[in-house]
């Protein structure tokens, strides 16, 4: 990320970054659509919303990739090529896991926790994608719309996080653990990217 912010990082790690994306975009809608579903079964209709929201919301970022995708230079034969990194797609593995196991109200408080982190981060990088490296606004846009807060969703989550202290669903200590490994799993993310682009240079 710091490189990226300087300018001094290969431009194939941007390429990387959004190969990576494109394949874990529909991972998390599914995942997300996956716990709404959950959730509306056990009654529970603020978490139901909420993750019914990330979905779209992925949706809509999906939207937004192929402008990003574009100022890559990425064709298609390059996209349906590319291997993945692990640690690239470790994270969505992980929300994976917990669509199936995690209890909604726990999962909700440990991925909003997260979400802040990586909004900064795209925040950061829509910054040095037009300052440094030219991108157009178009390219952007991917970044732009996870760097912007959602009062919308904040209200969400704070519905459901009050329906699983009613409906005494929601265990705190859980919640910490789940977000600590979201957090280790974007770490991750980024440290593969890195790595990858280390190798890819001459």
């Amino acid at each position: 990320m710091p490189l990226v912010a300087d300018g001094t990082a290969d431009r194939g790690a941007v390429v990387a970054l959004a190969l990576e994306q494109r394949l874990i975009i529909p991972a998390d809608r599914r995942s997300f659509l996956h716990l709404a579903a959950r959730s509306a079964d056990a009654g529970l209709p603020a978490s139901a919303a909420f993750f019914d929201a990330l979905a779209e919301g992925e949706t809509l970022a999906s939207d937004r990739l192929g402008a990003l995708l574009a100022a890559c230079r990425v064709g298609e034969r390059q996209a349906r090529e590319y291997v993945p990194a692990a640690g690239c797609q470790a994270y969505p593995a992980y929300v994976a896991w917990l669509a199936f196991n995690g209890e909604p109200a726990d999962v909700v408080l440990a991925l909003t926790a997260n979400f802040a982190a990586w909004g900064g981060y795209c925040a950061t990088l829509a910054r040095a994608l037009r300052a440094r490296y030219g991108f157009p606004d178009a390219a952007c846009a991917f970044f732009d719309f996870f760097a912007e807060p959602s009062p919308d969703l904040g209200r969400n989550a704070l519905a459901a996080l009050e329906e699983g202290l009613s409906r005494d669903t929601l265990t705190p200590r859980t919640a910490l653990r789940q977000g600590h490994l979201l957090q280790e799993y974007e770490g991750m993310f980024w440290s593969s990217l890195a790595d990858r682009a280390g190798a890819a240079r001459p």
